[in-house]
């Protein structure tokens, strides 16, 4: 009957905060991660102000095309900005400690950001494919209405579909473990200290990647063929090579962004084994790709790095 009592004593307490441990096996050493991360933040911050700014300013630069860019520049701004303070208050101060409501919020936050990011990633290929497969209706097609209206769908499509992730990760009772093995409010590493059953968690989490990721790559892939389909027909070589340049730098970040998102989740099966990796992985793939984006396409787009010479007023053509 003791036993019993004490069961039913540890059932109906609950946490009040969780506290994110950082990075696994390496606690004593993970401060010097501390500045690799935050000269990424600082890269990403700089460098996507750097373009909203210049689109702003360049008139040749206002297009479809560049403000798909911006926005995604403010996503990646966003997204960097939802787990960097937090990661290094870990490793500076040891500030570990999170309350429940915020590690909700952060966990909202990240999948709303990262589903943007992936729904920009199909507007992008989208404007591409009416640009080269259909060009002469291109103006009728993509005006600044056009982008206004799939910018608003996809902020909507993220915002309400991600909603049950913290709604059911809250729902659920931490009545014993409060560490989380991460740096960041993550849905399974938070579900997984639950003291109740978590499938209807890990269920939404599949349904989820599926139905918002899986359903973007497949628009993105049959983009992309089309848009190949149509080089392929032209007669002059030059011709295919322009039109396919305009692509290249969009398939860089396409296909690092998802590639690491299919690495994550095959790591998650080895994470009871090699902790580090699925974690590491996830925090680089949240601050890298706002890093790196700005920099692709200004090395890939002539009239975009030429806009950004002005901008830092260097008297340097952009070949």
């Amino acid at each position: 009957m003791f036993q019993d009592l004490t069961h039913s004593n540890i059932s109906k307490f609950q946490v009040s905060e969780f506290i994110l441990t950082g990075f696994p096996d390496i606690h004593t050493w993970q401060h010097w991660l501390s500045l690799p991360l935050a000269l990424l933040y600082l890269l990403a911050l700089t460098a996507n102000i750097l373009i909203l700014t210049t689109i702003k300013q360049e008139v040749t630069l206002h297009q479809p095309m560049y403000y798909f860019l911006g926005i995604l520049a403010v996503v990646d701004m966003g997204l960097a900005t939802t787990i960097m303070p937090k990661i290094l208050a870990i490793l500076w101060f040891s500030a570990k400690a999170i309350s429940l409501p915020e590690c909700f919020a952060q966990m909202y936050v990240i999948h709303c950001f990262v589903g943007m990011e992936s729904g920009i990633f199909v507007c992008m290929a989208l404007d591409r494919y009416i640009a080269i497969c259909r060009p002469l209706r291109y103006p009728s097609l993509v005006t600044d209405s056009f982008v206004v209206k799939l910018t608003v769908f996809m902020a909507l499509r993220n915002s309400l579909a991600t909603i049950p992730v913290p709604v059911l990760a809250a729902q659920r009772h931490y009545c014993s473990q409060n560490q989380i093995e991460h740096c960041l409010c993550s849905n399974l590493g938070v579900t997984r200290l639950s003291c109740d059953d978590r499938t209807i968690n890990s269920i939404y989490q599949v349904l989820l990647a599926w139905t918002l990721m899986g359903s973007d790559l497949g628009l993105i892939f049959l983009s992309y063929s089309l848009i190949l389909h149509s080089v392929l027909k032209l007669n002059s070589a030059e011709a295919a090579s322009k039109a396919l340049s305009t692509c290249t730098s969009h398939l860089i970040l396409i296909l690092f962004f998802y590639s690491v998102i299919i690495v994550i989740s095959i790591t998650h099966s080895a994470a009871m084994t090699i902790p580090l990796i699925p974690v590491l992985l996830n925090v680089l793939h949240n601050v890298i790709p706002p890093a790196l984006n700005p920099m692709v396409y200004a090395l890939k787009n002539k009239e975009l790095r030429q806009g950004l010479y002005k901008a830092l007023k260097l008297n340097i053509k952009g070949n």
